[in-house]
């Protein structure tokens, strides 16, 4: 797989910890639903990520994969249009974690800022184990495994895709130098023709010697045209454009996504460990109740009493769900007492609960044929697993493995 090819790649994993809720859905399945139209997709279970803070309670990993795996599909993920597979079925993730763990700088995994911040709020568990410090790397590896151009992130995790490049560019330093290297990429050159290889020694100059990165994405457009290169003569190019040598592991770009930060039944970031959610499949008349015993802004004390709606979390889950002439409504209500807050919680309890029986419904045939889920990963995750041959084949014969 070319570099070029590489942004026509996303990848995106997801721990299984049970049954997902909207935050799950809003912050990722959502736009899930849409690259997968947009892109070549591969959605993994990242059920190896879940034994790096849950090591010692491991009894529902497998009923979790089964869970969040419904969940993805009652919410529209199409196995017909992206790859969903299981982590731990494609073993290959672990041997290429091992080979970049041997070029990694452990202060490079010391400095993700979600290493301290994890160990400073999840405090009642020993996470000093090589597995937790290494998980960045795992990710990683991941995500090199795949050659995927683009991981589809929030600003949160934009560190980790940050650490990918640099271990990418770490290993294609270190492993991309070939024997003979630029006396092949200047007969790769010539394989172009005359007037594009003058075009492309050009931009190469303009870029290694005035930094000039127009010309580059000039170079790496004119690569992308040549019809009479192999692939293995394309990546030398491209590395050799940049000074650097072949490119084995192509570097991926954070694809920022807009996350909606969901409020939770108690006004704080919905989540499992605050024991606020609202289940993406939960039944209708749970969420009711859950609706309409939230929080609301605590100035409202009797009915006839005004309110602010920036200070009720009921009104953080209209802005995602309803229209704006009903947020229009809430507002002015909430502010002239209008509208009492079981009056305001009522159109949100019919846009959540219709969503949600749209999802039973497409999850029924799943639950009530479990097969057909492992069918899905199992055909997934052979297919995954193909593409992670490849992947570590080649980089194999780069470090010098095997032959």
């Amino acid at each position: 797989m070319s570099s070029n090819d590489s942004s026509q790649r996303v990848v995106s994993g997801m721990r299984p910890t049970g049954r997902l809720h909207l935050g799950h859905y809003h912050g990722v399945l959502k736009n899930w639903v849409q690259l997968q139209h947009e892109y070549e997709c591969y959605f993994f279970v990242a059920d190896w990520h879940a034994l790096t803070t849950n090591y010692e309670d491991t009894g529902d990993v497998n009923q979790y994969t089964f869970d969040t795996a419904v969940d993805w599909l009652a919410s529209g993920v199409n196995p017909s249009a992206a790859t969903l597979f299981v982590q731990s079925k494609v073993p290959e993730h672990a041997e290429l974690h091992l080979l970049l763990s041997m070029i990694t700088p452990v202060a490079w995994l010391e400095r993700v800022p979600s290493y301290k911040d994890q160990q400073a709020k999840l405090n009642d568990r020993d996470l000093s184990t090589y597995g937790f410090l290494g998980y960045p790397l795992l990710q990683a590896a991941d995500i090199l495994m795949y050659r995927a151009g683009n991981v589809p992130v929030g600003a949160d995790q934009v560190a980790h895709v940050e650490l990918t490049r640099e271990v990418a560019r770490r290993f294609n330093h270190i492993y991309g130098r070939e024997p003979g290297f630029e006396e092949q990429a200047e007969a790769a050159v010539k394989k172009m023709g005359k007037k594009a290889a003058r075009l492309y020694r050009d931009l190469r100059r303009s870029y290694l010697e005035q930094g000039d990165t127009e010309a580059l994405e000039r170079a790496r457009a004119l690569l992308a045209e040549q019809q009479n290169l192999s692939i293995g003569d394309t990546e030398r190019l491209f590395g050799y454009l940049e000074g650097g040598g072949r490119i084995i592991l192509p570097e991926p770009q954070s694809l920022l996504t807009e996350q909606a930060k969901v409020p939770g039944l108690d006004g704080e970031k919905m989540s499992k460990s605050y024991g606020n959610t609202i289940e993406i499949r939960e039944a209708p008349e749970s969420t009711e109740e859950k609706i309409r015993t939230m929080q609301t802004d605590p100035a409202r004390v009797r009915r006839k009493d005004p309110g602010n709606p920036e200070n009720c979390p009921v009104f953080g889950l209209h802005r995602i769900y309803s229209d704006e002439k009903t947020v229009q409504w809430v507002t002015d209500g909430c502010r002239n007492a209008g509208i009492g807050c079981i009056d305001c919680k009522q159109p949100l309890i019919d846009a959540i609960t219709s969503e949600q029986r749209e999802r039973q419904e497409r999850a029924a045939k799943f639950e009530e044929d479990p097969g057909l889920v492992h069918s899905i990963l199992l055909e997934g995750s052979e297919k995954a697993r193909d593409v992670a041959r490849e992947t570590i084949e080649d980089v194999r014969a780069a470090i010098g493995l095997g032959g």
